[in-house]
């Protein structure tokens, strides 16, 4: 392996399918569970609406954590960290 500033290790395809099909049962699972809740309906919909919400913030943080470990393209500014000091 190579540790050269600009290789990037590219994921297999069976683990780029592993990783989709894994999401896609975790999601199916999470709906059909909130579908037969005994509840009423706005507590179900209360639920999916928190569990898009979930999803969408660890995407959202899991960008960023990349993002931050690539760090800044050479010549960039760098960029604003509100949880450090300066």
């Amino acid at each position: 392996m190579s540790d050269t500033p600009g290789s990037k290790q590219q994921n297999t395809a069976a683990f780029y399918g592993q990783a989709v099909a894994s999401f896609a049962v975790a999601m199916a699972a999470t709906a059909i569970g909130i579908y037969q809740l005994s509840a009423d309906a706005w507590v179900r919909g209360f639920l999916a609406i928190a569990v898009l919400y979930l999803v969408t913030s660890s995407f959202t943080l899991a960008k960023v954590i990349r993002d931050r470990q690539e760090g800044p393209a050479q010549g960039a500014a760098p960029s604003y960290t509100p949880f450090e000091k300066h």
